[in-house]
C-alpha cells in the first residue's frame, strides 16, 4: 500500500464521523495522556509536591503543565494529519440563539470574580503565572477534543444538535472520570463528572453563541486556573470563603447546572438551519 493510500484511508476513517469514533479518539487520547503522566512521574516526580501541587512553580510545571503540553501536541498533530484545522477554527455555520450567550456570560462572570478574589500573595513566586499557562493548555486540549473533534464528528454523522450537545458533553465528562485512577474518592469523582457534563454543555453553548472554537478554548482556559487558585486545588470548590468576591462566585456551579438543564429543553432536537 502506498503512502498516499495509507493517508487517504486514515483520513477516510475519521471523516466518517460518529459517536463511537469520537469515543475511540477520546479513549486513545486519555490513555496516551495518562501513560505520559506515568512517565512524567517516574522522571520528574521528585519535583512535584504530592500534598500541595501549587506549592511551587516547579511543582505546577512538572505535575500539571508538562502532561498538558504533551496532550496538546498530540491533539494538534492529529488535527494536522487530517487537515482539520481550517474547518475547526472557521466560523461556525450552525448559528446560535440569543439565550445561548448566558453560558459565556456566566462563566466569564465567575472568572472575573475569582480573579478579583484570589489571594495571590499566598502563592510562591511563579505559581500563578505557571498555573495560568497550564490553564490555556487545558482549554486548548479539552476543547479541541470535545467541542472541536467530537462536535465535528457528530455533525458529520448527521446527529441532531441536541445529540451533538449531549454526546460531546458526555465525552467531556467521561474524561474527568479518570480521576478515580489517581485514588480520588469515588464520591468526589462522581460529583466532578456531573459538573463536567454541565460545564461541557455550557461550552457547547459558548461555541454556538460566539461562532468560533477559539472562544470556548479561551474561556475554559481561564476558568480552570482561577478555580484552582481560588480553591487551592484541583476538582475542589471555593465555597465557604470569607472573601467577598469568592463568596459571590460560589453559586456559579449551581447556576451552570441549572442552565445546562434548561439547554436540554431549548436546544432543538433536529439539525438547526445554517446561517448565511
Amino acid at each position: 500500500m502506498t503512502e498516499i493510500e495509507t493517508t487517504s484511508g486514515w483520513k477516510a476513517f475519521w471523516e466518517r464521523g460518529g459517536f463511537w469514533r469520537a469515543v475511540l479518539l477520546a479513549v486513545v487520547y486519555i490513555a496516551l495522556y495518562l501513560g505520559f503522566g506515568v512517565l512524567d512521574a517516574a522522571l520528574f516526580g521528585d519535583n512535584v509536591d504530592k500534598d500541595d501541587l501549587f506549592s511551587s512553580a516547579q511543582s505546577v510545571a512538572f505535575g500539571l503543565l508538562l502532561p498538558l503540553v504533551f496532550g496538546s501536541i498530540l491533539l494538534a498533530a492529529f488535527a494536522a494529519s487530517l487537515g482539520w484545522f481550517p474547518q475547526l477554527f472557521a466560523r461556525q455555520q450552525i448559528r446560535g440563539r440569543g439565550w445561548m450567550w448566558l453560558a459565556p456570560i456566566l462563566v466569564v462572570a465567575a472568572v472575573v470574580l475569582r480573579l478579583l478574589g484570589i489571594d495571590y500573595g499566598s502563592y510562591a513566586s511563579g505559581v500563578v503565572a505557571t498555573t495560568f499557562v497550564a490553564g490555556l493548555f487545558i482549554g486548548f486540549a479539552e476543547e479541541l477534543l470535545t467541542r472541536g473533534f467530537a462536535v465535528k464528528m457528530l455533525r458529520d454523522a448527521g446527529r441532531s444538535e441536541r445529540a451533538v450537545m449531549l454526546l460531546s458533553s458526555l465525552i467531556f465528562a467521561l474524561l474527568h472520570s479518570t480521576n478515580v485512577l489517581s485514588g480520588q474518592d469515588i464520591g468526589v469523582v462522581a460529583v466532578t463528572v456531573v459538573f463536567a457534563f454541565a460545564f461541557g454543555i455550557l461550552m457547547y453553548l459558548t461555541l454556538r453563541a460566539t461562532g468560533n472554537l477559539i472562544w470556548p478554548m479561551l474561556i475554559h482556559g481561564l476558568y480552570d486556573p482561577t478555580l484552582f487558585l481560588a480553591s487551592g486545588g484541583i476538582d475542589t470548590t471555593d465555597g465557604g470563603s470569607s472573601n467577598g468576591f469568592l463568596t459571590a462566585a460560589a453559586p456559579a456551579n449551581f447556576l451552570f447546572i441549572v442552565l445546562a438543564i434548561v439547554a436540554l429543553f431549548l436546544v432543538k432536537g433536529h439539525r438547526e438551519k445554517t446561517s448565511a
